[in-house]
């Protein structure tokens, strides 16, 4: 089977910093894009951060020139760099992968568990 695990929450203060890692494991075949989502308490899940398989980058307007995505194919491991932390960062962090499978002929999008980041003094 695949799948995705998340590391690297925790609490961090405002103005800090915090990156958090993704690694997908199992009978891939290829991984594709990767995206990173939030969900705040009380608010809908929105997406954060996407990167391309080559590394092309896109970024919610919130959290452009403070967040930064990338990816380690080898390792096949899409990290966010959270950089100037603010309390609105606060949220669960999930990670999502189009993945193909060996034994399947197309691709399926799988989700991490989640990891809990929050912005305090």
């Amino acid at each position: 089977q695949v799948q995705l695990v998340e590391s690297g929450g925790g609490l961090v203060q405002p103005g800090g910093s915090l990156r958090l890692s993704c690694a997908a494991s199992g009978s891939i075949l290829s991984l594709y894009v990767m995206r990173w989502y939030r969900q705040p308490p009380g608010k809908e899940r929105e997406l954060v951060a996407v990167i391309a398989s080559g590394g092309g980058a896109n970024y919610a307007d919130s959290v452009k020139g403070r967040f930064t995505i990338s990816r380690d194919n080898a390792k096949r491991t899409v990290y966010l760099q959270m950089s100037s932390m603010k309390a609105e960062d606060t949220a669960v962090y999930v990670c999502n992968a189009r993945i193909q499978r060996w034994s399947s002929s197309g691709y399926d999008d799988y989700w991490g568990q989640g990891t809990q980041v929050t912005v305090s003094a």
